[in-house]
């Protein structure tokens, strides 16, 4: 009965790590599922090379213009002149489909930040009252002014405390 009524007002931790350790389960199989599906043929494999194929372009890309610019700045300046005739919707479009393509997974980073920032702020009400439940066991904690200076209360701790050296 008394288990049933503090259910009422605390989570029962047990049931609450067997629903995460469930829903950790499931997320787990749907990603392993994802690649269970065998490929079917010569495109698929040619899709997947080219969708890895991105990123490390633009990496080397733009070590290499450094490159180019230390061992032949000649050539490096007349291409930056024709970059510079490029028309400006031509660099918007540029611009979104580049923010598109690496914008998808700045932002499922960012919600997994903010939701661990949302996780830690909803366990600061628990913190701080179990903070201030364990302050008073300090053995250095302040007494309060109203305190009695003896423990006359238990006839054992009043005696330990008049015999301390």
């Amino acid at each position: 009965m008394i288990v049933e009524t503090a259910q009422v007002f605390r989570e029962n931790a047990e049931g609450a790590g067997v629903r995460e350790a469930a829903i950790k389960q499931q997320a787990m199989q749907q990603y392993a599922a994802e690649f269970t599906v065998p490929r079917q043929g010569w495109f698929d494999r040619l899709m997947d090379g080219l969708n890895r194929l991105p990123r490390p372009f633009l990496a080397f890309g733009t070590i290499g213009l450094f490159i180019v610019a230390m061992v032949d700045p000649v050539w490096f300046s007349v291409s930056m002149q024709g970059i510079a005739l490029v028309p400006d919707p031509l660099w918007w479009l540029m611009g979104a489909i580049v923010s598109f393509y690496f914008g998808a997974r700045h932002q499922a980073h960012s919600q997994n930040f903010q939701r661990s920032i949302a996780e830690t702020m909803a366990r600061v009400p628990t913190v701080v009252a179990n903070t201030r439940a364990l302050e008073p066991l300090r053995a250095d904690a302040p007494v309060p002014p109203d305190a009695p200076d003896t423990p006359s209360s238990n006839p054992a701790l009043a005696e330990w405390y008049n015999t301390k050296p």
